[in-house]
């Protein structure tokens, strides 16, 4: 079963941890997606949310709004697609990525149509 692992943090204290600190915790990730091997399906580190745009539809128009949809104290950095047995697996493998420590990871199961 495949799961989305997003590592949710605060992207301010992100921006400002010295070189040392985020070469660090680079290698962290690193280290966790080739120990995660050939369950990673997919993986992505997203810009921060200035760079986000929001789309919805009234009425036949699209609208965009520049930034993310809610504001919050923890925002989406990326991601991990992961093919798991189990939800057991995937929440000892969310244990493991680096942002655990300093934020949370949503597991969402995905859906197999058909």
């Amino acid at each position: 079963m495949k799961y989305m692992l997003m590592i949710y943090g605060n992207e301010v204290e992100y921006a400002n941890m010295p070189a040392v600190d985020l070469q660090a915790d680079m290698a962290a990730y690193y280290a966790f997606g080739a120990s995660a091997g050939e369950r990673v399906v997919a993986t992505e580190a997203l810009h921060d949310t200035r760079s986000a745009t929001t789309v919805h539809v009234r009425d036949g128009k699209t609208i965009t709004t520049d930034g993310p949809f809610a504001e919050t104290k923890e925002q989406l950095g990326g991601f991990y697609l992961l093919d798991c047995k189990d939800l057991d697996e995937a929440i000892e493998l969310a244990a493991q990525i680096p942002g655990a420590k300093t934020g949370r990871i949503e597991i969402r199961p995905c859906v197999v149509f058909g």
